[in-house]
């Protein structure tokens, strides 16, 4: 079983590729919503998770769940034993590397790297966000059902 973690504020079509693509190699996937109090978010975990199951119900083994605390503590609690990160650039590399050389020595937990697709290997949640404040067009980049929810936040 394999994990793919993130805050996923909002769910981008660049994370969603990195799922799909786990959920080829693995009998289970669970995509885990990372629960950070300290954090302010645009979109709750609750609909976060939501915006996930819409976007992954194609997906029959593919789950939605949500994480505080250590993602080795939620892995070690659920039997995962690899955890899958999506990589768009060398300096998602250098910081991703240390976290799955610090969590393997924790608890012995792979991580597997996947290279975003070329198409959204500049997209990030934070990205998205700041271009659909300023108006500009994230169509591209978003499932639909993410988009109009997008808008709907903006909007207020």
């Amino acid at each position: 079983m394999a994990v793919c973690p993130g805050s996923f504020d909002p769910p981008t079509l660049g994370h969603l590729d990195i799922i799909e693509r786990t959920a080829r190699l693995f009998a289970e996937v669970r995509v885990a919503v990372l629960r950070n109090p300290d954090k302010h978010s645009l979109f709750s975990v609750d609909e976060r998770m939501e915006l996930l199951r819409q976007a992954l119900a194609q997906l029959p083994n593919v789950v939605v769940d949500s994480f505080d605390g250590l993602l080795v503590d939620y892995c070690r609690d659920r039997g995962v034993s690899v955890i899958v990160k999506g990589l768009r650039a060398a300096s998602d590399f250098d910081y991703e590397l240390r976290m799955a050389q610090m969590n393997t020595g924790l608890t012995g937990v792979t991580t597997m790297f996947l290279p975003t697709a070329p198409q959204y290997a500049f997209v990030s949640s934070s990205l998205i966000k700041v271009v659909a404040r300023g108006g500009g067009d994230v169509s591209p980049y978003l499932p639909e059902q993410v988009l109009t929810a997008l808008r709907g936040k903006l909007a207020r």
